[in-house]
């Protein structure tokens, strides 16, 4: 027997949603608050013999102290590109190269910094309704193709409708928690 239609598209919707909501916290993470977190840099590329390699496949991270990123190249020839890279990113934090490892020193954030990273959370939690909504708009439209090819009925449509709002609204829901929690994090002194 073969799946519904109509749950066909709604489980089909919800997953994309919920990577939707994966990838916004992916991007938060990488919002500096006054925290030192591995998470910061880890995704920052290197040039490693001429590929670009994220930061957390050539060195080891660590954050011994709750201002302070220790990061250990595990290749000491790579220990210059690293601090390029770092500075070349838009963290703001200019690294100290002893030799052997990389120290950045996390400095507290100005208010106004935190208002601009307050903004950038709105701004990416925008961009995550808008994707979900869009994911929506396509399973209504995947729903209306299935009425027209009279594979469900228009009632069926109708409830199909209902259920992608209700999914929509939810996952809404979600984006906005995880936005909060961010916020609430950065505007933390």
């Amino acid at each position: 027997m073969t799946e519904d239609p109509i749950q066909a598209t709604a489980s089909e919707t919800e997953s994309k949603m919920r990577k939707a909501i994966d990838a916004l916290r992916r991007d938060l993470v990488t919002i500096r608050t006054g925290r030192a977190s591995p998470a910061l840099v880890e995704r920052i590329t290197v040039e490693y013999y001429g590929v670009p390699t994220p930061l957390s496949q050539v060195a080891s991270i660590a954050a011994p102290e709750a201002r302070l990123l220790v990061i250990q190249p595990w290749d000491k020839n790579v220990l210059s590109l690293v601090e390029k890279a770092i500075l070349k990113s838009e963290l703001g934090i200019t690294p100290n190269n002893d030799g052997r490892v990389i120290r950045l020193a996390i400095p507290q954030l100005s208010e106004e910094r935190r208002k601009d990273l307050v903004k950038v959370v709105h701004r990416k939690v925008e961009e995550t309704r808008v994707a979900l909504r869009n994911l929506r708009r396509d399973g209504v439209e995947e729903l209306k193709e299935f009425e027209k090819e009279k594979m469900i009925t228009e009632d069926d449509l109708k409830d199909g409708q209902e259920g992608l709002q209700k999914l929509t609204d939810h996952y809404i829901q979600d984006a906005e928690r995880v936005g909060q929690a961010k916020e609430h994090e950065i505007l933390e002194v």
